[in-house]
């Protein structure tokens, strides 16, 4: 008996029920253990704090984190995981309409490492040995997280399915429907309940403690955390020290530097926090940008089927009027609607596809509407409206690479929202949870900050420049300028298992006790007692508001250098005023956390503008998703109307896609120098009989490149 609540698609397809739907969109979270008791405490400055222990602690419980801990308890070390919000990061809460993992599949012959390794990082300034581990440890990542339960598509011999995605014409990536990464963190989330991994919740990384031996090398062991359960009258902030080995950061990326983001609210990350323990960043001047609905509502990136459905565009003034204002850019319907389709799959802005009237002009026309002061919307109930002079919107008259894309998906259908609820009825439903009903209202969109593509400078097992300390995740600077779409959710699965490989052979490294880390415990408590302030003139409030002005109007997607450089001094300032008078905060929960984050903030702000103006004075041109206009340029973007003059900008130097800039904080001054991205070395195939031997004794561990 057929079940009654099931749909039939046009085309006779089997429809996909409701539970269906609300399964994949609607998607609960495993309840956590209660925190383990703390038996141990220090007294440090007058405060009385506890102290937590492990050989490993990480700092983030998203699908990287998670997978980290997983892998290393399966190797018998002891982990923890300390977390500000479990649950309440990129991957739980953000995404896409797609978001993607990689298969190592291309066009349905098996497996080609080197040829997906290339698409990883042809954007340029990636470490290649990087991209060949991400490509080879996809596969692995993809089978052990179907193996916990990830629902991912199959054919009925068992192939994945997958589709093409942005930066990678192959079509490597698969998707389980908008909630993917919710889904990998459940699923991780349910095997560290099961293994009996300690989640410390709302417990925020605040300082990481540096020791140093009498040869000056410098070694984590462990952070000093902020729990708000823990305030005392002997500890008015909550503060606790984490002692451990080794020490793994997964916090995400610094979604809190824009004011015009896609990140869920109070995503800071770490790499503020890892700038002040001196540990290097590299392609800081990297980032994505596209267009998405804002965090004031549902945060969502509207790439895949959002724009693929080709819905109306328009934006609304202040009087309330209407502006079909893509008709001003593109020369014909054909072709705007064709460009608008486009955005699914080449969503982020992407400096050289504003040129020949490509699908980042859209983005670039958008950003126009936005800083002109209008709202931009999508109606999935009309069609887009004809260009001036031309025929109206027909689904015979599209690119020829749209039409195939959409018969093949049998969504030839009359309305935006058909063709949308036949490609992907998940999307529809994503924002029905959040009170949005796409089917009846225009969503109001805008362009936002997404990801930073750069981060902490990272070797082949995630080792930072910090002895102890690893970067995976959103928190490492493994991508180069552009990265495929979904790659970023493999890198962190991949080196999630490799940076635990590398932990577990490390466990015959000794083990720091109380007495060697009370020093390092007091010099940061007297750090953070230094820095939180109640009468300092410098309040959280305003550091978040010259922060994000700053990041979104000087260093988004649009860049001028003479804005940068200003921008760069204005931050070198509040850094120092920052250092000399603390920070002053609300007595609230979460009030001296978010004093000593947005301190962090301002420092990786400073940093990233440091990077971005060292880039621009060297004679660095647009790449990626930013625009350096020069009025010397030699490109410039054309409309319908003609050039637009203002946004004349540098090209790419070729020279730059073979150099990575890295920086590092130097006592209170931006340290930068360039490297030169590491090569893949594998110059002899590997043979079984001589290699596996560097496996048995743990010599790949040692190996250095």
């Amino acid at each position: 008996m057929s079940n009654p609540r099931e749909r039939r698609s046009a085309a006779g397809e089997p429809g996909i029920s409701q539970e269906i739907l609300d399964a994949l969109t609607d998607v609960k979270m495993p309840r956590l253990s209660p925190k383990p008791p703390t038996k141990e405490s220090i007294s440090v400055h007058g405060w009385q704090l506890p102290v937590r222990r492990a050989r490993v602690f990480i700092v983030g419980s998203g699908a990287a984190g998670l997978r980290a801990a997983v892998e290393l308890k399966r190797r018998n070390v002891e982990v923890s995981v300390v977390t500000q919000s479990a649950y309440g990061g990129t991957s739980a809460c953000s995404g896409s309409d797609k978001q993607t993992l990689h298969t190592a599949n291309t066009s349905d012959r098996g497996d080609n490492f080197r040829a997906m390794a290339e698409a990883i990082g042809a954007g340029g300034a990636m470490d290649k040995d990087t991209a060949y581990i991400e490509a080879v440890g996809s596969g692995r990542a993809l089978s052990t997280l179907q193996f916990l339960g990830l629902p991912l598509p199959v054919d009925s011999y068992g192939g994945v399915l997958r589709y093409q995605t942005d930066h990678d014409e192959v079509g490597r990536a698969t998707s389980c429907g908008p909630r993917t990464s919710r889904l990998m963190v459940k699923v991780l989330a349910q095997e560290a309940i099961q293994l009996g991994i300690p989640v410390f919740n709302q417990t925020t990384a605040v300082q990481i403690l540096v020791q140093e031996d009498e040869a000056q090398a410098q070694r984590v062991i462990g952070t000093l955390c902020i729990d708000p359960k823990l305030c005392a009258e002997n500890n008015p902030y909550g503060v606790v020290a984490h002692l451990c080995d080794y020490l793994v950061l997964a916090a995400g990326g610094p979604g809190e530097l824009y004011r015009d983001s896609v990140y869920p609210r109070n995503c800071f990350g770490s790499l503020g926090l890892a700038l002040e323990a001196g540990i290097e960043a590299v392609n800081l001047t990297e980032s994505q940008f596209g267009i998405g609905t804002s965090r004031d509502g549902f945060p969502w990136n509207l790439s895949g089927t959002y724009a693929q459905c080709m819905p109306y565009v328009y934006s609304v003034d202040d009087a309330g009027a209407e502006h079909n204002f893509l008709a001003d850019y593109y020369r014909t319907t054909q072709e705007l609607a064709s460009n608008t389709f486009r955005k699914g799959y080449q969503w982020p802005f992407h400096a050289t596809r504003m040129l020949d009237f490509g699908s980042s002009l859209f983005d670039l026309a958008v950003f126009r509407e936005m800083q002109s002061g209008r709202k931009v919307y999508m109606d999935f109930n009309r069609n887009p409206l004809p260009v001036p002079g031309d025929q109206v919107f027909d689904l015979n008259r599209l690119d020829a690479d749209v039409h195939t894309y959409l018969e093949k998906s049998g969504a030839l259908l009359d309305k935006p929202i058909e063709r949308l609820k036949r490609m992907n009825p998940l999307s529809i439903e994503l924002y029905k949870q959040y009170k949005v009903d796409i089917e009846k209202h225009p969503l109001l969109f805008a362009m936002n900050n997404q990801h930073m593509n750069g981060g902490l400078a990272v070797d082949i097992w995630g080792q930072t420049s910090l002895n102890g300390c690893y970067a995976i995740g959103e928190a490492a600077g493994t991508h180069g300028v552009t990265r495929p779409g979904g790659s970023a959710l493999n890198s962190g699965q991949v080196f999630g298992t490799r940076c635990a490989e590398h932990i577990a052979s490390r466990q015959a490294e000794a083990v720091h006790g109380a007495s060697q880390a009370q020093a390092v415990i007091q010099a940061g408590v007297l750090r953070i007692q230094t820095a939180l302030q109640t009468a300092s003139p410098i309040k959280v409030s305003a550091i978040k508001r010259a922060v994000q002005a700053r990041m979104s109007d000087a260093a988004g997607m649009i860049c001028r250098p003479n804005e940068i450089a200003s921008a760069l001094h204005e931050a070198q300032q509040l850094t120092r005023a920052v250092r000399e008078q603390g920070v002053a905060f609300e007595a609230t929960t979460f009030g001296a956390t978010h004093a000593l984050q947005w301190r962090h903030n301002a420092l990786a702000s400073e940093a990233i503008l440091y990077a971005l103006d060292f880039y621009v004075t060297r004679g660095g041109g647009s790449r990626g998703a930013r625009v350096i206009c020069d009025s010397a340029g030699t490109c410039v973007p054309t409309t319908a109307k003609g050039p637009l003059e203002a946004y004349r900008f540098r090209m790419e130097r070729a020279e730059d896609k073979n150099e990575q800039i890295v920086v590092r904080m130097v006592g209170a001054a931006v340290w930068v120098a360039t490297n030169k991205p590491r090569e893949f070395l594998q110059t002899e195939r590997p043979f079984f009989e001589r290699n596996w031997p560097h496996y048995l004794t743990g010599a790949i561990y040692r190996e250095t490149v």
